[in-house]
C-alpha cells in the first residue's frame, strides 16, 4: 500500500515581523514539509514569510501550490514560477480552495489575514465539517495570548473546551514535522 502524499496548507504573514526567527521559521519549516514529500499549499505571495515558506519547499524541490486571488497579484507579488498557481477572483475563494487541497493546517506569526483563515478553519472544525489537525507554530509564544484568550472564550461559557482542544501549539517548525508525520495524515 502507498502512502498518501501530505498537502500541508500554510497560513502565514505578508510580512516579515519584527523577530528573525519568524523568518528563519519559515524557511525551516518549508524546507521540511520539501524534505518529507508532501506538498506545500499557501497564499502564492512571494512577500514576507509567505514568500520565504515557499522559496525553502522549492529550494528543496519540493512541489507547491499557491492561490492567489486576482486583486492582491501586486500587491502580494504572485509567485507564479510554483507548481501549481492558481488565481481567484475572491479572497473567499482562496480560502476554499487553499483549504479543500490541503490535508493539514499550520499557522505561523501573521495579522489579520491569518488570523481570519485560523479562525474560519478552527470555526468548520468545531461544527463537524472536518477533522483536519490545525497547528499553531508558536514561534518564541507569539500565540500564547490567542491561546489564553481561547481559554477565556470556554471559561466564560462562549465555547466548549474543544475549541482550544482542536488546536496543537508546537514551538518549532521540527516539531510541526513531528506531528504531522505521527497524525497518520501522511
Amino acid at each position: 500500500m502507498s502512502k498518501k502524499k501530505l498537502s500541508v496548507c500554510v497560513y502565514c504573514g505578508s510580512r516579515d515581523g519584527r523577530d528573525p526567527r519568524y523568518k528563519r521559521d519559515a524557511a525551516t519549516l518549508g524546507s521540511g514539509i520539501a524534505k518529507a514529500g508532501w506538498r506545500l499549499v499557501y497564499g502564492a505571495g512571494d512577500v514576507g514569510l509567505m514568500g520565504t515558506v515557499a522559496r525553502a519547499a522549492q529550494s528543496e524541490g519540493g512541489e507547491t501550490f499557491g492561490v492567489i486571488p486576482a486583486h492582491l497579484r501586486a500587491w502580494e507579488v504572485g509567485k507564479e514560477d510554483l507548481t501549481s498557481f492558481i488565481v481567484t477572483e475572491t479572497m473567499h475563494e482562496r480560502k476554499k480552495v487553499m483549504f479543500m487541497n490541503c490535508d493539514a493546517v499550520v499557522v505561523m506569526p501573521g495579522g489579520a489575514g491569518s488570523l481570519d483563515e485560523l479562525f474560519e478553519v478552527l470555526t468548520w472544525r468545531q461544527l463537524g465539517l472536518h477533522d483536519k489537525p490545525i497547528i499553531l507554530l508558536n514561534i518564541n509564544g507569539y500565540w500564547d495570548k490567542l491561546m489564553a484568550l481561547l481559554d477565556h472564550v470556554v471559561a466564560e461559557g462562549f465555547a466548549n473546551q474543544e475549541i482550544v482542544d482542536f488546536i496543537d501549539v508546537v514551538a518549532s517548525p521540527a516539531a510541526v514535522i513531528d506531528l504531522l508525520a505521527a497524525t497518520g495524515t501522511a
